[in-house]
């Protein structure tokens, strides 16, 4: 595996994104061309990041400014094809959103995930990259599932 390329997502990359969300069901990759419309058009703050490998889309990472807050940031989704997981992908796609971020002079950036035991490599994804547990709200997504929320200082 060569080393990863992460750029600004284009339109070009939606197609192997699409089969990213396809394999992981971060959420229904029909989604991502109405998603991704207002980025690639400039019309929004939103960051789409694209992490490349011999020339093909293999993850993303999308966030988010936070409304009427100074400087946060939420990363809505992250995602990495299922047969690259746990090769520093999903790292390098997180050191660069929060490198973009840092030099714009944004300050914080949180995530949420759910507090169940499916998660629990999620959560300790986030704890190894210097993220911390800041809040977490019983029974948000369901019955027994917790929004967990986790901070990182840019």
């Amino acid at each position: 595996m060569t080393n990863p390329n992460i750029k600004p997502t284009s339109a070009n990359d939606i197609a192997g994104l699409k089969a990213v969300l396809d394999g992981t069901e971060l959420f229904p990759s029909e989604m991502l061309p109405d998603m991704l419309a207002p980025s690639l058009a400039g019309e929004t703050e939103a960051l789409w990041l694209t992490c490349h490998i011999n020339g093909e889309a293999v993850g993303f990472c999308y966030t988010v400014p936070e409304d009427f807050a100074d400087g946060t940031w939420n990363m809505l989704a992250l995602g990495v094809r299922p047969d690259l997981q746990g090769k520093r992908i999903g790292t390098a796609l997180v050191a660069a959103a929060e490198r973009h971020l840092k030099d714009k002079g944004q300050r914080i950036l949180i995530v949420d995930t759910s507090g169940t035991d499916d998660f629990a490599l999620t959560r300790k994804f986030y704890a190894q990259n210097g993220y911390e547990e800041e809040a977490r709200i019983r029974d948000f997504w369901a019955d027994g599932d917790d929004k967990v929320t986790f901070r990182k200082a840019l």
